[in-house]
């Protein structure tokens, strides 16, 4: 059966329009239509297409690496009520059997009609470097051989969208080019590379900076470092922890201004997001949240326990873009990066019904996936 969704304003690949109508069958936009004139019925404020976070480890008390098929159902279900349609379930640096065993439940998931869509795995580690490890634990790291890269996708069975790792690691640029030969994602991170070397792994292939900023050799007047090679490089996706924490007010602005089509928004949150004060696990060692920021008995911060839809009012009020600008981020360039703008990222006919319904302050009021309201 059809179902019909009134909006005051939509947000369509061409940008806001008022007063419009979306169609939704079988879990598929159909059309979007002006609302006939005299007809005064609209169900939500704003109308846009629901978030996408590529990079998110846990929340609501639970963990992507938790040896626990449902821990995947909970976070779908939190993902869902911070306006996120789609996510990636990301692992960290661990023991392989551990790693392995996160992809296969990845693989082994579902699709629960409840919460967020899992559209597969990002790999965080293990191929990092012990300067800028952030949390990840040394010791776990691996070197990078081209078998153990194979077992690792052949254990998540075709889910496995992203890799993130340091490009200084011997053998970076040809573990590189032989994951996006088999179409996967390639983020740099967790690393003390140098500008040069950043830039020779963009031009084998990697697609941008693990949370940029944060774990990498900062942007310097005389030595760019991987910051400015990403923040310069108009290839280079750049993930944006936009909580404040993670990142200056001052910088969102400054990374805006030079990236702002290539930002894509994520939270990078562990299982402590959406949860109280207090201690809790990440990559093995306790850490503990004050005041909704979680740092490591050192002092680094972490992981996060940002909110998506929170991220996306902080870009608008810090960072200095326009809402649509901060939904793009949220939405259509993590599409982009994961090559399916063509699916989801916008609201448009024959894409799938991933419809986020906002108030005028962009709080989530209601999530549709698939065309299926979320609870």
């Amino acid at each position: 059966m059809e179902q019909i969704i009134r909006a005051r304003r939509l947000l369509c690949e061409s940008g806001w329009r008022d007063d419009q109508q979306i169609h939704i069958l079988a879990g598929r936009i159909t059309a979007i239509q002006p609302i006939a004139i005299g007809d005064r019925r609209r169900d939500a404020e704003w109308l846009c297409p629901a978030y996408i976070d590529t990079h998110v480890h846990g929340g609501a008390g639970v963990d992507v690496m938790d040896d626990d098929p449902a821990a995947l159902t909970t976070l779908a279900q939190h993902k869902a009520r911070e306006g996120v349609g789609a996510w990636l379930a990301t692992t960290v640096t661990a023991p392989l059997p551990e790693i392995i065993a996160a992809l296969q439940r990845i693989a082994a998931y579902p699709h629960d009609a409840s919460g967020a869509q899992l559209l597969g795995s990002y790999l965080e580690g293990p191929w990092f470097t012990p300067e800028n490890r952030g949390a990840h634990l040394p010791e776990w790291f691996r070197e990078l051989a081209l078998a153990e890269i194979d077992q690792l996708i052949e254990a998540a069975q075709g889910t496995l969208r992203m890799v993130a790792l340091a490009p200084e690691k011997p053998d970076a640029l040809t573990a590189i080019r032989h994951l996006k030969a088999r179409g996967i994602r390639v983020m740099l991170g967790h690393s003390a590379a140098s500008y040069a070397l950043t830039q020779r792994a963009l031009d084998a292939g990697a697609d941008g900076l693990v949370h940029c900023f944060n774990g990498m050799s900062g942007l310097h007047h005389r030595e760019p470092g991987m910051v400015g090679a990403g923040l310069s490089d108009t290839r280079a996706w750049l993930e944006v922890i936009a909580d404040g924490h993670h990142v200056h007010p001052a910088v969102l602005r400054i990374t805006c201004q030079c990236a702002a089509q290539r930002i894509i928004l994520i939270t990078d949150a562990m299982r402590a997001a959406g949860m109280p004060d207090g201690l809790y696990a990440i990559c093995g060692h306790n850490v503990e949240m004050r005041a909704g920021v979680v740092r490591s008995a050192a002092g680094g911060l972490a992981g996060s326990t940002l909110a998506l839809d929170a991220a996306v009012r902080n870009m608008v009020n810090h960072g200095g873009v326009s809402s649509q600008q901060a939904i793009e981020m949220a939405s259509l360039h993590p599409a982009r990066l994961l090559g399916i703008a063509h699916q989801l990222g916008t609201l448009a006919p024959g894409k799938q019904a991933n419809i986020l319904a906002l108030d005028n302050q962009l709080i989530p009021q209601q999530l549709w996936v698939k065309g299926l309201a979320q609870q």
